[in-house]
Order: C-alpha cells, then sequence, then structure tokens
C-alpha cells in the first residue's frame, strides 16, 4: 500500500514531486497567515494550478478532499505542532502528534503524512519529543501502509536569527537527514545547503531515500527558480515550497513555472516567462 499512495504523489512522467505547504496556521504565528488568510480560497486557487500534492491540516484537509473529480493533488498530511516557530523561544517547549494519527491520515485520505525532526539549540527536549513522535508512527505507518514523510529542521540560534531561521550548513543537515532516514523515513523534507553545488551529499546520506526540498522564506523569483534548478541538478527528487507559493502575486503562475522546471527541466529563463504568463 506504500507504494500505492507514492504512485499518487510522485509524478509518473518525471518521478519527481512538486508539494505545497500550506500548514502553515497550525503553529499559531500571526506571521504565518499572509496569503493563506481564507483556506477556500487558497485551495482553489492550487488546485487549479495543479500541483502533485498539497500539505494541510487535519482541520484544513477538507477543503481539498471536497474537491470533486479524480484529477486533484494528492494531499500530504500534517501530523504534529509545535510552538517553537516564535522570536523567542517559550519557557515550556513542545511537539505534539494527532492522536489516532495513521486512522485520521486513512479517513482523510492522504497519500502521505510528514513528521517533524527538530534541531534547536538550547531545546534538546524538543528534538527528543520529535524523536518519540516519530518512533511511535513508524509502526503505524508500516500497518497502515501510508507513507511517513519526515521533515529535519536545522535551526539557527534564536540569539542570532531572531526566530524561525533554518541552518544552511552542510554537515548539520546531512546528520539530520541520516537521522530521519535511520528512523525510518519514507520520504525526507529536508533543508537546502548554503551552498546548492554540494547537496549531493545530502542526497548521499539518505542513502536512496527520496529527498524533497524545503523552500524556506519568500525571496525573489529569479532567486528560487535559481536553487530549485540546482537542487535538482544535485538529485533532489523534487521541492515542498511554502510561502514562496502562497505569498507570491500569482501563486498559479508560480506553481506552473516550478511544476515546469520540475517535471520537464524547464530553464529558469522559460520557468521566469510561465510566471506572468
Amino acid at each position: 500500500m506504500k507504494q500505492y499512495r507514492l504512485n499518487r504523489l510522485f509524478n509518473a512522467k518525471s518521478a519527481r514531486c512538486f508539494d505545497v505547504a500550506v500548514d502553515h496556521g497550525f503553529f499559531n504565528q500571526p506571521g504565518f497567515l499572509q496569503g493563506i488568510e481564507d483556506m477556500r480560497v487558497v485551495i482553489k486557487t492550487l488546485v487549479d494550478a495543479a500541483p502533485d500534492a498539497i500539505q494541510l491540516t487535519v482541520g484544513q484537509a477538507r477543503h481539498l478532499q471536497e474537491v470533486p473529480g479524480r484529477f486533484k493533488p494528492s494531499l500530504v498530511l500534517r501530523t504534529d505542532v509545535a510552538n517553537i516557530y516564535g522570536k523567542e523561544l517559550p519557557e515550556s517547549r513542545f511537539s505534539l502528534m494527532l492522536e489516532e494519527t495513521m486512522l485520521q491520515a486513512v479517513r482523510l485520505d492522504a497519500a502521505c503524512v510528514c513528521v517533524n525532526l527538530f534541531q534547536i539549540p538550547g531545546a534538546p527536549e524538543v528534538h527528543e519529543q520529535c524523536v518519540e513522535n516519530i518512533l511511535r508512527l513508524k509502526p503505524q505507518a508500516d500497518y497502515y501502509g501510508m507513507p511517513m514523510m519526515i521533515e529535519p529542521l536545522v535551526f539557527q540560534a534564536n540569539s542570532i536569527a531572531g526566530g524561525y531561521m533554518v541552518n544552511g550548513d552542510e554537515t548539520a543537515i546531512t546528520y539530520l537527514v541520516r537521522q530521519a532516514v535511520e528512523l525510518g523515513a519514507d520520504i525526507v523534507k529536508a533543508d537546502p545547503t548554503d551552498d546548492v553545488s554540494v547537496y549531493h551529499k545530502v542526497i548521499a546520506a539518505a542513502s536512496g531515500i527520496p529527498i524533497l526540498v524545503r523552500g524556506g522564506g519568500r525571496v525573489s523569483d529569479k532567486e528560487i527558480l535559481e536553487r530549485t534548478q540546482g537542487l535538482l541538478a544535485q538529485g533532489a527528487a523534487g521541492i515542498v515550497y511554502g510561502r514562496n507559493v502562497i505569498q507570491h502575486p500569482n501563486p498559479k503562475g508560480i506553481t506552473q513555472a516550478l511544476m515546469a522546471m520540475v517535471h520537464d527541466n524547464a530553464s529558469v529563463d522559460e520557468a521566469l516567462k510561465l510566471v506572468t504568463a
């Protein structure tokens, strides 16, 4: 069953995946709602743009799954909620898992579930909670035939970055990706390295498990497209972008541009033309 669900996630032509993450409202940060204030409108726009998948929470998945017909993006279900994304780490930090996670995923007809693996300076207990979440989720994923996507996130220290900022260090990313694979990930949603040219080392550490690369904060069209081209050339199996799609003035256009790059190996110039077409 895992392979059947993966067949719904990865494009038959390219064997790659473009997943649009729209689970930001789960994390109780006001800045995360920019561009996704009304999820009914957001989901309609994204379905029209036709990415391979949309990553949603248990409370918002209905907007995708209520769309009639067979031809719509697959559901990736976010399974855990955390309180570590603000400018200051709270005194009490947590990463909590949905109850009966896989039953909820099956009932919502998800093609995959996504769970975090945080590494945060000064908050080792959150890493422990994430590992515990994954250890509980793994046997459920195997039992129900549900692919488990692990999202390793290496944070910069809040004192340096002033909040939710990822650390693009090659070594830190590689080791946390490897831990995700060792814990049983079927797919890994990983940070990009600051130097895209070394990303093949992250791919190698995953030992054949497909890597989908996170988009991170909003950047210019040219920057995100050039980064995407470089990551795909290094062997990434696809991308999971959120803010660079949902906060874009033309979400449908940027989605179609990225789809052309992921599945048709479009150049940066060809993709840029699609953004404004």
